[in-house]
Formats: structure tokens, sequence, C-alpha cells
């Protein structure tokens, strides 16, 4: 008798988990998360077979859901412990949404197309998050109305941090964020110290 469908996929999680500590992820909360949570159902149907695979794919309006390891590396980088309010520049898929919603207190995300910001929406309160709150804008604009934030992650490139982001990160806390040109980007990890 072949494996369920539902099997498959919990085979391919723990494969893909494998993975990540062999790439050097270390937070054990972070990979176990990664195994509970089904990256499947934040892909479109027709390359549900790819999920697991360590590689970014389309979710429609020219945007992807990032590669599992850069998710699981910038997840670790926050080093959150449970309690802490995030805010999340670009919610896209949904996907790393869910990750910081089993890791801390409550997210705050923020993604500019409304049709992937209305679909994750739908997706994340199907599988249960309550603490969650997704809005459509300008994510370079942050949040400000729940302003401070302890960690704060951008999930797309930009040249430089925008002054809003900073103002909104609370004394203290950490922001993680690729910054560079289109071509050559690198993983940024700030702690705000003194303003």
């Amino acid at each position: 008798m072949g494996m369920s469908e539902a099997d498959r996929y919990r085979e391919e999680r723990r494969r893909m988990v494998e993975e990540l500590r062999r790439f050097g992820i270390r937070d054990e909360r972070v990979l176990s998360v990664m195994e509970k949570i089904p990256r499947h159902l934040f892909v479109p149907e027709h390359i549900r077979h790819l999920a697991y695979e360590d590689t970014p794919l389309p979710i429609g309006h020219g945007q992807t859901i990032s590669q599992p390891y850069i998710v699981a590396l910038m997840t670790e980088a926050l080093g959150l412990t449970g309690q802490e309010k995030v805010l999340e520049i670009g919610t896209g898929s949904g996907y790393q949404t869910a990750i910081l919603a089993e890791l801390a207190g409550e997210v705050f995300s923020i993604e500019r197309v409304p049709e992937l910001a209305e679909v994750a929406r739908r997706r994340l309160a199907e599988l249960g998050y309550r603490n969650i709150y997704v809005r459509v804008g300008d994510g370079t604009l942050g949040w400000p109305e729940e302003a401070p934030f302890d960690r704060l992650i951008v999930t797309g490139g930009l040249p430089r941090v925008p002054d809003p982001l900073w103002d909104q990160l609370a004394e203290g806390g950490r922001l993680v964020a690729p910054i560079g040109g289109r071509y050559d980007q690198y993983l940024w990890v700030y702690t705000k110290e003194r303003g």
C-alpha cells in the first residue's frame, strides 16, 4: 500500500528539515516549526510537488515564496523567544508569517499586493492562527499605530532600511533584512541600541 498524500508531505518536510540542519540551521524551535507547517498549502496547486525543495517558487503577481533555507536563516537571526511583537514587511504567501506566529507573541504583516494579502489572510485563518494581523499597504512605512515592535523582518530586498522602520523598532529590538542592489544582497541583522 502506498503512502497517503499527508504522509508523503510529512516525509518531505522531515527531509527538508534534515537538509536545513546540514546547511547549518541550529535553532531547534525553528526546525521543529518548519517540520510542522504545511509549506505545500502556501504554493499554487500545480507546483505543490516542489514545495519542499530548497528553492523559491512563484506565487503570482511577480512574487515568490522564499526558499526554505532563507526562511530558516532569517527566522533564526531574529532570535525569537515566544513573547515578541513582530512586524513583517512582505506577507507574500503567508508561509514565513505562519512560522513567525508559531515562535512569537503577535505578528503584524504588511503586503502591498491586495490579492496576495487576501489569500494569505484566508489561508492563515484556515490553519487556525489567531495572533496574525495582515494589512495591505506600503511596507516601507511600517505600521505606526502598532509600534513599537520587538522584532522586524523584511522579506524582500531593500537598498537600505527606511527610517520609519527604524523608528518603529523598540529599544533593544532586532531587525533582519536583505540589503543591497538587485543582484547583490546581504542579510543584515541590526540591534537597536540607544535609538
